[in-house]
């Protein structure tokens, strides 16, 4: 029998493995970048997550592991089903030292081998962030999920020299891998293109 922290564990390994050759995070130069420990990003996903502390804290243990402490974030939520081609759209805030947070969106196509419909509250850490204005463009996302009811996951999406890692506890029925790109903007639109 597969319990909840194994398939927790079975899905974290499964979307590490789906991103392909993940870049890594330079360190910031004296009054370049300043970052978040990882222990700053648990205490502002536990409030947001709730009850899967834990996963959050295992899965941003991992992150900073692979790409170190990322230089933002962004707490948000998202809907998003697929029949093979799929569609997501979130909402939330983007958080840099020296920002209180501020509205960001995104929305993005995928196409692959998935099925399934989900809602998701998400964190995203950003790696190699100049500038908030800098975010609003196209990040290529390779995803692999895996809910029945509720899951947890990573993946990562990346553009230029930057890196975002989307952290997701969703609710739902999905299963699959697909490939796509998270686009990202200053306001609300329908068209995920």
């Amino acid at each position: 029998m597969i319990t909840r922290r194994r398939l927790s564990a079975m899905l974290l390994g499964t979307s590490a493995a789906l991103v392909a050759a993940p870049a890594i995070a330079r360190p910031p130069r004296p009054g370049e970048r300043e970052t978040f420990s990882s222990r700053e990003l648990v205490d502002s996903g536990h409030g947001f997550f709730g009850n899967v502390s834990r996963g959050l804290a295992l899965t941003l243990e991992e992150a900073t592991r692979r790409w170190g402490e990322p230089n933002g974030y962004i707490l948000g939520q998202e809907a998003s089903g697929a029949f093979f081609g799929g569609l997501r759209y979130g909402e939330g805030s983007i958080y840099t030292r020296g920002s209180r947070g501020q509205r960001i969106y995104w929305q993005g196509p995928s196409l692959g081998f998935d099925i399934g419909g989900e809602g998701a509250r998400q964190m995203m850490l950003i790696y190699n962030l100049d500038a908030i204005p800098a975010i609003y463009q196209r990040f290529l996302e390779l995803d692999g999920s895996a809910y029945f009811i509720a899951g947890f996951g990573m993946s990562a999406a990346t553009a230029d020299n930057m890196v975002v890692v989307p952290i997701r506890s969703g609710v739902g029925l999905r299963l699959g891998v697909s490939l796509g790109y998270l686009k990202f903007s200053p306001a609300p639109t329908w068209n995920p293109f």
